[in-house]
């Protein structure tokens, strides 16, 4: 797999959270590569079914496919379009951004605010509040209401660009990195045997709450989850104790949202095929799909496999593709591990 093509091709839909069943169509086609059926549910989340050798147990991959973005709010008399959040949208990085209204018809738009020249001297010591920027389409305000709507999202114009040493950037890496991985996984399975019936689950409007992650583990009901994501990479005037190096391979998360056994079932397969990893203690829920995952029904064992990211929630996401192969390595080695017995005694500590 040429990674770089795969991530490439994986960013090009825009899928903020909430439109998933309408733009899902080319992860699922990826899916298919490789799964040995491929379905969509009434929330949108995309899951693929690999079958193992025995199908006595189920273990669930989980990386949601949303990203944030905005939705029109508002349409003033002039044209000028108005926005709502869709996800943790950082508004620091909004003024001056390109983005694309997804309308009756794909329409570009900037999104502007006052200039320094005209503000208020008290102005230009504030942060722009986003009741104060818009988005300016160039239409009148006729053609604006001909093509779009109250409702219609808005997403960031992609602007991918390759860096050095194998490193990407882009916007909606947070996660289609997280896809990116299990692909990968489901191509390394090619060539291992594996005994459980393995689901990768690309998750819906998880930037809105993990929903689609409590869905889809309470409809698998899965004998072992585990969320692939992201988490913050190195970056300057960062506490290196809060980010992972870019690089350095997958991060693997420990504490209470995480079962002991599992973490440390990945942690011994990465020593012993030499896989670069990193650890990430988390004291609390890790605010990821693992979260979902891991309360579901009677309580599923869980794990959190995350990709080092610098820039999370901004449209310079930047990662190191190597991580993502790492990952996929880590992840196709332990599912092949996987025995009845082992799956067997993670229902005690």
């Amino acid at each position: 797999m040429d990674l770089k093509k795969a991530l490439i091709r994986l960013i090009e839909p825009a899928i903020p959270s909430g439109s998933e069943i309408e733009n899902g169509k080319l992860i699922r086609e990826a899916f298919l590569n490789y799964c040995d059926d491929v379905k969509c549910d009434n929330l949108g989340n995309i899951i693929g079914f690999k079958r193992g050798l025995s199908s006595d147990y189920k273990l669930m991959l989980a990386a949601h496919m949303d990203e944030i973005g905005l939705m029109v709010k508002h349409i003033d008399e002039e044209g000028f379009i108005r926005f709502a959040f869709v996800g943790g949208v950082d508004r620091r990085i909004l003024p001056n951004q390109e983005v694309i209204i997804h309308g009756r018809k794909k329409v570009p738009g900037i999104i502007g605010n006052k200039p320094p020249h005209i503000q208020e001297p008290e102005e230009r010591k504030k942060m722009v509040k986003a009741e104060d920027m818009f988005i300016d389409t160039g239409f009148p305000v006729q053609d604006v209401q001909k093509y779009i709507t109250i409702g219609d999202f808005i997403t960031f114009k992609r602007k991918p660009v390759e860096l050095f040493n194998n490193c990407f950037s882009s916007n909606a890496l947070d996660n289609r990195a997280g896809i990116a991985v299990m692909l990968y996984t489901l191509q390394q399975l090619t060539k291992l045997k594996h005994t459980v019936d393995v689901y990768t689950v690309a998750t819906a409007q998880e930037e809105v709450g993990l929903r689609g992650a409590i869905v889809s583990s309470y409809g698998i009901y899965p004998d072992i989850g585990i969320a692939v994501d992201v988490c913050h990479g190195d970056m300057p005037d960062t506490p290196e104790y809060d980010t992972q190096k870019l690089g350095s391979g997958p991060v693997l998360a420990l504490g209470p949202n995480i079962h002991s056994k599992l973490f440390e079932r990945l942690k011994q397969i990465a020593e012993d095929h030499k896989i670069p990893y990193q650890l990430n203690p988390e004291s609390s829920s890790t605010g990821t799909d693992a979260w979902a995952i891991q309360i579901t029904k009677e309580g599923i064992p869980t794990a959190l496999v995350s990709i080092p990211l610098r820039y999370m929630h901004t449209t310079v996401e930047t990662l190191c593709l190597d991580d993502i192969k790492m990952s996929g390595r880590l992840i196709s080695l332990f599912i092949s591990s996987i025995c009845n017995d082992f799956v067997e005694g993670l229902q005690c500590y």
